[in-house]
């Protein structure tokens, strides 16, 4: 009895062995790397983000390139979370209108528009939606700079604990977050934005 009993207990971690080697095994080398190392140490409480240093990161934009917070220092940056492809129209508009107000792409303002969604996801998107074509996407796919911003489980998500909502930070030059906004209400808010930017001038 003892001996089925230990045939039954290793044949089972067998099967688990087999089951997390086989789960890792489908998932492609970057993401592995993204489980693995996050590359973020600093976490945020939403509530309590104004005045706290923004948590760096990097993150892949929808040309390529790789983002990272820190590279713009010296310039206010908007950052947008949002929940993605899922979220039509408010979230595509939202990201539309920021993609094409020139006040957020210049020399000392930079806007981002962060989603959870495969790239390969808004790469169609931007395919046929050609208001979204200066969008600057940047993919959150393991959700750990939401995690560390702290976004995932307020008022604007239609999915809290899995998707952002919509999401507003202003980060000054000293990369510093200045301006917070939670919006359930999924408003355009480019002229709010701008108003609250011209006060750290």
């Amino acid at each position: 009895m003892k001996i089925l009993n230990n045939k039954i207990f290793i044949s089972a971690i067998v099967i688990i062995i087999g089951g997390l080697i086989l789960f890792t095994g489908n998932k492609k080398p970057s993401e592995i790397k993204d489980v693995a190392d996050s590359g973020i140490k600093e976490k945020i409480n939403f509530k309590e983000a104004v005045g706290q240093k923004a948590p760096d990161f990097e993150l892949e934009s929808i040309d390529g390139k790789t983002i990272k917070l820190s590279d713009y220092l010296g310039k206010n940056v908007v950052l947008f979370f949002n929940e993605g492809s899922m979220c039509y129209p408010s979230c595509w508009n939202q990201m539309a209108e920021l993609g094409n107000d020139s006040r957020f792409d210049t020399e000392s303002i930079m806007a981002f528009s962060i989603v959870t969604d495969p790239k390969s996801q808004w790469l169609d998107i931007v395919s046929k939606s050609t208001n979204l074509t200066k969008s600057k996407i940047i993919f959150d796919t393991a959700r750990f700079v939401s995690k560390a911003y702290n976004v995932l489980n307020l008022n604007s998500s239609m999915h809290p604990g899995s998707l952002p909502g919509h999401t507003y930070f202003i980060i000054d030059k000293e990369g510093i977050i200045r301006f917070t906004m939670d919006d359930p209400n999924m408003a355009l808010a480019n002229d709010k934005l701008i108003k609250e930017i011209e006060k750290l001038k």
